[in-house]
């Protein structure tokens, strides 16, 4: 839905380009880039300022440090000198000193959550804040114990807030000679697969069911071997999730297994933190002339769907530091003939990357061999198909690479919404050479008469007949128009921060409400 602020749209130069809560980048000086600075924190050069020394900050010593040219920010207790990483911070000085001298854990968390602060400032860490300061933790309320045994498996509950005590999901196990089966009562109707996420390595089971916007976790170190292959079994109408794990060894179980810390809880999907695989890069074609498509292979052990709409990140270590980037999951082409994918599709993940030729992050992607592992996060995403469900007109504005999050969604339009009459593309570029699947598109605008695509290009060559420009208030009006009066629209904007933030203006001043635009985040 529309209900960000204009500073949280995409940022450019990411896939998504924006981060939750969201700022756009801006442009940094020579020899400011990412590398740069990773450089600079491996070159014994005292960042803290504190000669190597860890202290004790209290409230009003971190409130002194205010400035830009003397700046500390407190990230979950600890607190870090950021004045020598003002100026290889890609949002900004301005960004940083909205948490100067003050705890930013809150701030830090809608834009950065995914990033990896402690690697990146760990040489500017200045030490603890005074205990009687750390801000209390996220409430959790625990719910009483159950008064029996799981098969032998006491599982603690915990719930964040109250309100939410009544959905709290709760799971049972069960095991014949050679299977074990785990049983997870979500008490959430519509379960489906993309809701269940699954993996199991060197025995430690991770389960993770999503509850609307919160988060239940099955989380233990399995009392016996397991094989590879499990499978996921779901009773959409009741809400249960079947988990079916094949024994290594046909022996009794007399337990599940020991709970890990955090078993058995339910909290806020938010507050779980993201949790990574390692994934084998199996392909990687070209797509444009600095395009690639790159074809991911999840572990056997694993069962994940990333929803229509959402992203994930990909983590890489670069020069000792731990880098992390988002990118929204594409098909491995636009299926023509509007069958759903296979069941062995579940397996990959799809990629369309962007090669930047200054670009640390997509540099070393590049730089991938097959064989070669990437750690690639759960999905996450605000986007709900029954947006798409409940219209009639589905217009996708998207610009560059911001056409990745469009891919799943018109396949799922054309596929599985019987009521759109009209989705229409308009796809902003720079060149003809720039088009992504210009091909795909216009065969899929032949195949289904609702389908339409519009191409716009900001440097076309001569011989070019199509439209041209940037997007603007006359461009929109011109190609996104209700079919009926009254009909229900959804528009979809992704793109770099200037064409998101003033497509979602240009909308709104030709008289599209909030409810009726997504602008998607990363």
């Amino acid at each position: 839905m529309l209900n960000v602020p204009p500073q949280a749209f995409p940022a450019p130069g990411s896939q998504q380009r924006a981060a939750a809560g969201g700022r756009g980048k801006v442009p940094l000086k020579p020899g400011r880039s990412l590398m740069d600075w990773i450089r600079l924190t491996k070159s014994g050069k005292d960042m803290a300022g504190l000669k190597g020394r860890l202290i004790e900050v209290t409230e009003d010593e971190l409130a002194k440090h205010n400035k830009k040219e003397d700046c500390w920010i407190c990230i979950r207790g600890f607190v870090y000198n950021v004045t020598p990483y003002m100026e290889y911070h890609p949002g900004g000085e301005d960004e940083l000193m909205k948490a100067a001298g003050t705890d930013g854990t809150d701030l830090f968390d809608q834009v950065h959550r995914w990033v990896n602060y402690e690697s990146m400032l760990k040489e500017c860490l200045v030490g603890r804040m005074a205990a009687k300061l750390i801000a209390a933790p996220k409430e959790i309320t625990s719910v009483s114990e159950e008064k029996k045994h799981l098969n032998g498996m006491l599982p603690e509950k915990k719930v964040l807030g109250a309100s939410s005590k009544d959905l709290t999901p709760s799971y049972d196990w069960f095991q014949t000679d050679s299977l074990i089966a785990i049983v997870i009562y979500t008490k959430q109707k519509d379960m489906n697969a993309e809701l269940v996420i699954l993996d199991c390595e060197d025995k430690r089971l991770r389960g993770e069911i999503i509850v609307d916007g919160y988060s239940y976790l099955l989380e233990v170190d399995l009392d016996q071997a397991i094989q590879e292959d499990m499978a996921v079994n779901i009773a959409e109408k009741v809400g249960k999730v079947e988990i079916i794990l094949k024994k290594k060894d046909k022996v009794h179980w007399k337990i599940l297994g020991q709970p890990l810390e955090n078993h058995n809880t339910f909290m806020k999907r938010t507050d779980r933190g993201l949790f990574y695989r390692k994934c084998k890069l199996v392909s990687k074609t070209e797509v444009t002339h600095d395009t690639k498509l790159f074809c991911l292979l999840l572990p056997k052990s694993t069962h994940l769907r990333v929803p229509t709409g959402q992203h994930v990140y990909l983590k890489q270590i670069i020069a000792g530091t731990e880098v992390v980037k988002p990118y929204t999951p594409v098909l491995p082409f636009l299926p023509l003939d509007f069958q759903e994918p296979s069941g062995h599709d579940n397996a990959y993940i799809y990629l369309m990357i962007k090669i930047y030729s200054c670009g640390l992050f997509t540099q070393a992607l590049d730089h991938l061999q097959i064989g070669d592992y990437i750690s690639v996060s759960n999905p996450e995403g605000s986007f709900k198909k029954s947006q798409v469900q409940t219209s009639e007109d589905l217009f996708l504005l998207a610009a560059g690479t911001g056409f990745t999050p469009m891919v799943k969604l018109l396949n799922f339009a054309l596929t599985e919404v019987s009521c759109l009459r009209t989705v229409k593309l308009i796809f902003f570029n720079r060149t003809e050479d720039d088009i992504l699947w210009r091909n795909q598109l216009e065969q899929l605008a032949l195949k289904d008469e609702r389908f339409e695509v519009q191409f716009i290009l900001s440097q076309p060559i001569r011989d070019w007949v199509g439209k041209q420009g940037m997007i603007s208030s006359s461009l929109l009006s011109e190609f996104v128009k209700r079919s009926r009066k009254d009909s229900k629209v959804l528009i979809c904007i992704c793109g770099p921060a200037p064409f998101t933030e003033q497509g979602v203006q240009y909308l709104k001043d030709l008289g599209y409400s909030q409810e009726e635009v997504h602008p998607f985040i990363a």
